[in-house]
């Protein structure tokens, strides 16, 4: 008998937990509503208006719930667990196209401890995001009077809810209700909804979120123009230059391939075809080389692949999804990393390729979770919503040993047996050739230092509207700029570093390799300077946590663009060092 009742109690529980998810299960993944059904009314943060990732859960700050029995919300995705997304039910008992007149849900009781809360908000100007379908509202605490003296709390959520058909398609917050809040009184939460016809279509209603007037303007069309008009004219230069000059090297080196011996020693013999037995030695520390360019390479991968899928998909109509994206593109692009630089290492007589593989596949993920570990600290001391799960931590984990790993040594095995030969045109000296004196700024420090500035000049303006959409209160949405940007900054990265490289051959040092990817990853030194600019020019942030936050994945940002810069760089540049010895006869 006790077994059958406690088999029946099970029963009874799991009944109940299935009916009371069935109904958000069909209202917010389907986004279809019948007439009176449940409409789930999700709070999420509360936080500074000027610190948008300082965001706390709602009811930390001393609110009170709704009557209706509450809901647990588990995290969907990992990008919405790595965002510090804390829904938590309102308690309010809201119903598809039934209207409720102001009604009271709740009571505050105001003792000196939750009025001193609520007033340290509305002094940092607090404001609390809600979701109702997906679609995020947003609303102010309150507010202080003209003197600062005295301090009111908005509390009555008037609600107005767009439908066409069976679904949701428009949500707005009226705050009214403003109340003085004073120590031991009682304060009346209410709220109201109110449904009404709406002719937009369920696909645009995430449309009014947008702001065209912002992302379209002249200067970001302008900025575009500009940049391209860069590129054309970098290509016509870099063009120009490169063909006449090496026309004229290799007429001279032809010229001089049919000297006798004696003509050509005594001859005054200069230029980058004097250093062809030492510009394809293995560049000095070739495993943290070959695994910057692996890491480089999947990271242009991953950009590329996100920008096409964001153009193709609204993905800033589901939260976290972003994010999600490049971490799946991420771990599913790890053969690429693998690819290039194993097989960059092996043409360069690596001998460890274990460990050059385990650096490549841990480099990029390693500073993103040691950074994140960092800001994890001040979250957790903070209280903050940002602080990042164990489970999440530990799903993250699972992703980098058991996936990217794997796929990871897949892609080095086929880099280094498909293209891991070491087939120089030209062979190379067993004595490595002493590299002449050459004038300061032929060195390669003032070469890398250069390098950056006109790639970071092809990109700046796009990056303010990043910033602006990652740290203020804009959805990014204009892919397309984003895409046309990742070619231009390509080009004229490798266009720069191409000139550069020819400079320092000329000059007989055949160091180009580092040099090659230093001077095109120096841009992320000007877009880590800019943020600078950015954050104290263009922004209101204030407090440990945010700055931390900020500076630190601004770091992650650079870095990350450094590494992509550099391959790109790179590549480009090993094609034209090729090509060059290729052409020309080398006894």
């Amino acid at each position: 008998i006790m077994g059958s009742s406690r088999w029946k109690i099970a029963v009874a529980v799991l009944v109940a937990l299935v009916g009371s998810s069935l109904p958000v299960g069909a209202d917010e993944h389907e986004h279809t509503y019948t007439d009176k059904e449940e409409v789930v009314l999700w709070m999420n943060t509360v936080g500074p208006y000027h610190n948008r990732q300082e965001t706390y859960k709602y009811f930390s700050l001393p609110f009170c719930v709704g009557t209706k029995k509450t809901i647990s919300h588990y995290h969907e995705t990992l990008g919405e667990a790595l965002q510090g997304v804390e829904l938590e039910f309102s308690g309010l008992d809201i119903k598809f196209k039934e209207e409720v007149m102001q009604t009271t849900y709740c009571e505050i009781d105001l003792d000196k401890a939750k009025r001193d809360a609520f007033v340290y908000a509305i002094k940092n100007h607090y404001w609390y995001q809600m979701y109702i379908d997906d679609l995020p509202i947003w609303g102010i605490v309150g507010e202080a009077d003209e003197n600062g003296e005295d301090h009111y709390l908005w509390t009555y959520k008037k609600l107005e809810i767009g439908f066409n058909g069976n679904r949701i398609v428009d949500v707005n917050l009226t705050s009214e209700g403003k109340v003085k809040l004073v120590p031991n009184t009682r304060i009346a939460m209410s709220y109201s909804v109110k449904w009404k016809k709406s002719d937009v279509k369920f696909e645009d209603r995430f449309d009014k979120y947008l702001d065209p007037s912002f992302f379209q303007h002249r200067i970001h069309w302008f900025s575009i123009f500009n940049s391209f008009m860069m590129v054309i004219f970098l290509v016509g230069l870099v063009s120009m230059i490169l063909m006449r000059t090496l026309r004229k090297d290799y007429a001279r080196y032809s010229k001089e391939e049919e000297m006798d011996d004696m003509d050509r020693d005594l001859g005054d013999e200069y230029g980058w075809k004097q250093v062809h037995g030492d510009v394809f030695r293995p560049s000095s520390h070739p495993m943290i080389f070959s695994s910057l360019i692996g890491s480089g390479c999947q990271i242009f991968s991953v950009s590329l692949i996100v920008i096409i899928v964001a153009m193709i998909e609204d993905l800033y109509t589901e939260r976290g999804s972003m994010l999600s994206t490049a971490i799946f593109v991420y771990a599913a692009t790890s053969p690429v990393n693998g690819y290039f630089g194993g097989s960059l290492y092996a043409k360069q007589g690596g001998r460890r390729w274990i460990k050059q593989m385990f650096i490549g596949a841990f480099l990029i993920p390693a500073m993103v979770c040691g950074t994140a570990f960092f800001i994890n600290f001040i979250a957790i001391y903070y209280h903050a919503s940002r602080a990042i799960p164990f489970g999440t931590m530990v799903a993250v984990c699972c992703i980098c040993f058991f996936v990217i790993l794997p796929l990871n040594l897949v892609g080095t095995i086929l880099g280094r047996n498909l293209s891991g030969q070491p087939n120089f045109p030209c062979r190379v000296n067993a004595v490595p050739r002493p590299i002449p004196e050459k004038k300061w700024f032929m060195e390669p420090a003032v070469i890398v230092c250069l390098g950056g500035i006109l790639p970071f000049g092809s990109i700046f303006i796009e990056m303010y509207f990043i910033f602006t959409s990652f740290w203020a209160y804009k959805i990014y949405y204009v892919y397309g700029f984003m895409m046309l940007v990742l070619v231009i900054l390509c080009i004229v990265t490798v266009c720069v570093t191409i000139v550069c490289t020819y400079f320092l051959l000329n000059a007989e040092d055949y160091r180009w390799q580092w040099t090659s990817f230093l001077s095109a990853a120096s841009t992320a030194v000007y877009v880590y300077m800019y943020s600078f600019y950015y954050y104290f020019f263009k922004t209101k942030m204030y407090g440990l946590f945010q700055t931390s936050f900020y500076f630190g994945y601004m770091a992650v940002f650079s870095t990350a663009l450094g590494i992509m810069c550099g391959a790109v760089g790179y590549m480009g540049t090993s094609a034209f060092v090729r090509k060059i010895y290729t052409n020309v006869k080398i006894d």
